[in-house]
């Protein structure tokens, strides 16, 4: 038995690191602020720094993000993130080097991510309830969709991965 590939996947990884299509911000100003200011109430919200940086590590991967995978590195290196735990975020299970509030809400974060495929699992909410008061898993989920959001801007606009500098 032979197996090719679907168009649509030949055509995907041929074309994943073209060129960019489109600066959305500057196509649609109005929308680029609206995500910007969902991401500024999520950076104030009260929950840890180096938490939000591990869920939108655990998103971008799951999305193929490379843009937001390298932002975000830098980001949580630049906050005193270990490069050991960095490296983990794709196979958190299998490591113990993540707390429980911490393996809470990756497993919410890919829950959430992944929700055309199961929802969010009454086990995987039980565990983050068990973690996370009503404000901040409400936080939490806000942060797991915006996040998602700029993923899909970036993965969609083909945002060039290593262009990101951190501000100073």
């Amino acid at each position: 038995m032979t197996t090719t590939a679907s168009p649509s996947s030949a055509t995907a990884s041929a074309t994943t690191h073209g060129e960019r299509r489109l600066d959305f911000s500057k196509a649609a100003p109005g929308a680029a602020q609206a995500q910007l200011a969902m991401e500024r109430y999520v950076r104030g919200c009260g929950l840890e720094h180096s938490l939000l940086e591990l869920v939108k590590l655990r998103a971008s991967y799951m999305n193929g993000c490379a843009y937001c995978v390298d932002m975000h590195s830098k980001d949580a290196r630049a906050e005193g993130e270990t490069e050991q735990r960095i490296y983990a975020i794709p196979v958190w299970r299998e490591t113990p080097f993540f707390t429980p509030r911490e393996r809470a809400a990756l497993a919410f974060t890919e829950a959430v991510t992944a929700i055309g495929h199961a929802g969010v699992p009454d086990d995987v909410y039980d565990e983050a309830r068990a973690h996370f008061a009503d404000a901040e898993l409400a936080n939490l989920t806000m942060a797991v969709i915006v996040i998602n959001g700029w993923n899909r801007l970036s993965v969609t606009f083909r945002t060039p991965p290593g262009s990101y500098t951190r501000p100073k």
